[in-house]
């Protein structure tokens, strides 16, 4: 698909009045009913969510995408949308929270309906219609006028629990005149298990997550009309004028020798059922930069990638793990041993917990004269932040936005150098710059300021 071409690919958002509604099985389900069809799919999850775009992922084949308007600003929504949807057929966007939700205090900045809006995309509305019947009608039409912008293409109905039922639901939506595009009956829910954090990752359920995705599949496919669907995605139209997709920059083709690999430097990039919290774009950037990417799995692998120069610990639940993760000592001195020499080392929340001296009284790498514990306070929003000192990351005065999302606590909360400064809500400071280390609780999109990972790539070729 050209770049032409692809400004007109046939999309939809999948929404709901409020969370809790069943728009992640709708549009997980959907994903995998029309990638059984032989359709190309491209994934994408509005908001910080790094949990749903892995069971996007398993239900496509391809990798989940997130559309923020707050982390990389809106202006990016469209070129992130187009550089996912290469060469898809369609594309399927699941929102966040209600419809109209979006950054507290800040209107309707990185809500669904502005990512809508900004991809000229249809709204399919997914409603729980337990507990009630004409005057789901009601809910639908407030949703439908409150924002004419924004274009409510069809209803979804959820918990439905019988054929009488469903014809007064029916009637009545269709009185507002949205069409009702598919029905779910009242079931034993798909088993998606949560805990303190969301849903459990794809990468920690196996096999139990590829059943679940097909259960969703199949649902949506036996209770929704598909070629319905489909045709309202079509009738999307192109992107505002101008779009094009976004690049990281050239990938090297090649894989480095010995000899040139400190100007191809290697990256290693933690993954695995501990660390699977990461946007795909960083990777991206990362080898766009003249870097190497490699993964690695500190439940598994005793030691880092042979040559690593540089190393990336994102999010995760390394609390889940504490105990596998503690008792790997190998790569644990392996990490220490790279971030003592002063290599470039990024750690945001979970790989900041990597990093301390002890988690929940076990040891870990020990990089970082702190401790970190589990808290029963959740810790959870976006956050306006500035760099306080210079790092391999980011030069002091570097500004960009940002999100927490933990329950966990970490004593001291910053170092003699902190990582960044908060703006908003509260002003703080948190995070250790040490050597090379640039750790924090603060998850960031580097799409929204790429010369960060050009930056870190190049301390690994000079460091």
């Amino acid at each position: 698909m050209s770049s032409s071409d692809s400004a007109a690919v046939p999309r939809l958002v999948v929404a709901a009045p409020s969370s809790g509604s069943g728009k992640t099985t709708v549009a997980t389900g959907l994903m995998a009913a029309l990638t059984a069809r032989g359709f190309a799919v491209s994934p994408h999850k509005v908001g910080p969510d790094y949990i749903d775009p892995g069971y996007h992922a398993l239900a496509t084949g391809r990798v989940g995408r997130n559309l923020d308007a707050y982390l990389c600003g809106p202006e990016l929504v469209g070129p992130l949308f187009l550089h996912g949807a290469r060469g898809c057929d369609i594309a399927v966007v699941e929102g966040v929270m209600g419809l109209y939700d979006g950054a507290a205090g800040e209107g309707e900045l990185a809500s669904t309906a502005q990512v809508a809006k900004l991809l000229r995309a249809p709204v399919l509305l997914v409603v729980d219609a337990s507990s009630q019947a004409r005057s789901v009608a009601a809910l639908v039409y407030g949703f439908v006028s409150w924002d004419p912008e924004v274009r409510i293409g069809g209803v979804i109905l959820n918990k439905v629990g019988s054929d009488r039922h469903e014809a007064l639901v029916r009637e009545a939506v269709d009185s507002v005149g949205v069409p009702v595009l598919g029905v779910l009956r009242r079931a034993a829910p798909v088993k998606t298990p949560s805990r303190h954090l969301g849903l459990i990752p794809v990468a920690e359920r196996g096999s139990d997550a590829v059943d679940a995705v097909a259960a969703m599949g199949a649902q949506v496919a036996a209770g929704c009309d598909l070629e319905a669907l489909v045709g309202l995605a079509r009738a999307a139209g192109p992107l505002p004028g101008g779009s094009a997709p976004w690049t990281p920059g050239p990938v090297p083709t090649h894989h480095p020798t010995r000899s040139v690999r400190k100007s191809t430097p290697r990256v290693a990039i933690a993954a695995g059922a501990a660390f699977t919290f990461s946007y795909a774009e960083h990777a991206e950037l990362l080898a766009g930069a003249g870097a190497e990417v490699v993964t690695f799995d500190p439940l598994r692998d005793e030691e880092l990638p042979e040559g690593t120069g540089g190393l990336v610990v994102g999010g995760g639940f390394p609390e889940v793990y504490a105990s596998e993760l503690s008792a790997n000592e190998g790569l644990r001195k392996s990490v220490a041993e790279l971030a003592l020499g002063g290599a470039p080392v990024a750690a945001e929340c979970a790989g900041l917990l990597y990093l301390c001296r002890e988690l929940d009284g076990l040891p870990m790498c020990g990089v970082l004269d702190a401790s970190a514990r589990m808290s029963e306070r959740l810790t959870l929003g976006y956050r306006d932040a500035v760099a306080v000192s210079d790092s391999a990351l980011a030069a002091a005065g570097t500004r960009m936005r940002g999100h927490e999302f933990h329950r966990t606590v970490v004593e001291p909360g910053a170092g003699a150098a902190p990582a960044w400064g908060m703006r908003a809500p509260e002003r703080r400071v948190e995070g250790f710059v040490e050597r090379g280390v640039h750790a924090s609780y603060l998850h960031t999109h580097w799409a929204a300021e790429p010369g960060v990972a050009r930056r870190f790539v190049e301390r690994c070729r000079t460091s």
